[in-house]
């Protein structure tokens, strides 16, 4: 492991590739991820990049894991739970364990943000027909959310 990985622009990294968002054919739309950093055996933690593009938004999903994002480029939105909130630059947002979240980014501008997690945690859960309705039929929340 490198002790430095340089800052490349754009918010890219040397030699940190460019990965798909996800390959589980769950429902997303122009997002990217880059794995910056993992921890090994005496840090549980990864630290993951990930870039929305204008208009963009991430998997509607939830997990026993919990997660750490915080905004490093441009604007959007987050739900968390039944709450839907505005984010920008250096803003962080919890995601505690087996909440409801997705984030979108504006149609103007990207949306970037680091990613804190343990490297060994648990598959997504997406919601069934049942969830999808009562997301749906929350003020604001079925307004906001992509399935």
């Amino acid at each position: 492991m490198n002790s430095i990985i340089r800052h490349v622009g754009d918010c890219r990294w040397d030699g940190v590739p460019l990965l798909n968002y996800k390959e589980d054919g769950t429902h997303f739309k122009a997002i990217s991820r880059q794995v910056l950093f993992e921890g090994g055996p005496k840090l549980a933690a990864e630290l993951r990049y990930f870039e929305i593009e204008p208009g963009g938004h991430s998997t509607l999903e939830r997990h026993d894991h919990i997660h750490s994002v915080m905004v490093i480029r441009g604007r959007g939105h987050c739900l968390v739970g039944d709450a839907i909130y505005e984010i920008a630059g250096n803003d962080l947002v919890y995601i505690p364990s087996m909440t409801w979240h997705q984030f979108r980014a504006t149609t103007e501008q990207h949306l970037g943000f680091l990613c804190l997690v343990n490297p060994v945690r648990d598959r997504p859960d997406r919601p069934d027909e049942s969830s999808a309705a009562m997301l749906k039929a929350l003020p604001k929340v079925g307004e906001f959310i992509r399935l």
